[in-house]
């Protein structure tokens, strides 16, 4: 690569920067798996892509992703406001149904697998407000998680969310 080509890329970086960035292209989109549930997560947080990666390993094609920075989101689900997918993820059911923050992992966990062995603890009766305020406590510090283990956000928004 000559210095041409690299300016060339920093000047393209810029751009596409300003653009909603994409998703990891290896998270299946709705466009790809039309009949499956959507997992609605923060695209822009590292931790937050991490755990879905994970999540599309082990889903078996069941489950298609889009960040809430996603114009298609508000299009396809209005009811769903940008502060709440900021507070916690949300999984829409082919059937519609909405799950958020703690639910998701309950739902998942009778799902895929790989969370089999979680789903007992789960759905201990009583225990949903319990799973719910510990997820919401690693959520409004998944960016502060992010930088502690070194991961940078791709369009610099962790630095807003770091000093909240």
């Amino acid at each position: 690569m000559n210095a041409t080509d690299s300016q060339t890329e920093t000047e393209a970086d810029k751009t596409v920067s300003e653009a909603p960035r994409p998703i990891d292209p290896a998270l299946p989109t709705p466009e790809d798996l039309p009949a499956a549930d959507i997992l609605i997560f923060d695209g822009n947080c590292s931790f937050c892509t991490g755990q879905v990666l994970k999540i599309s390993r082990w889903s078996g094609g069941r489950i298609a992703f889009i960040s809430l920075h996603d114009p298609e989101v508000s299009r396809r689900f209005p009811d769903l406001t940008e502060e709440m997918l900021m507070k916690e993820i949300y999984l829409v059911t082919r059937q519609g149904r909405r799950y958020g923050g703690a639910s998701v992992l309950r739902y998942l966990s009778r799902r895929l697998p790989r969370l089999w062995v979680f789903a007992p603890l789960l759905h201990i009766p009583g225990t949903l407000g319990f799973w719910q305020w510990c997820y919401q406590k690693i959520a409004k510090r998944r960016y502060q998680i992010s930088a502690r283990h070194g991961h940078q956000c791709h369009d610099g928004s962790c630095e807003v969310h770091l000093n909240k």
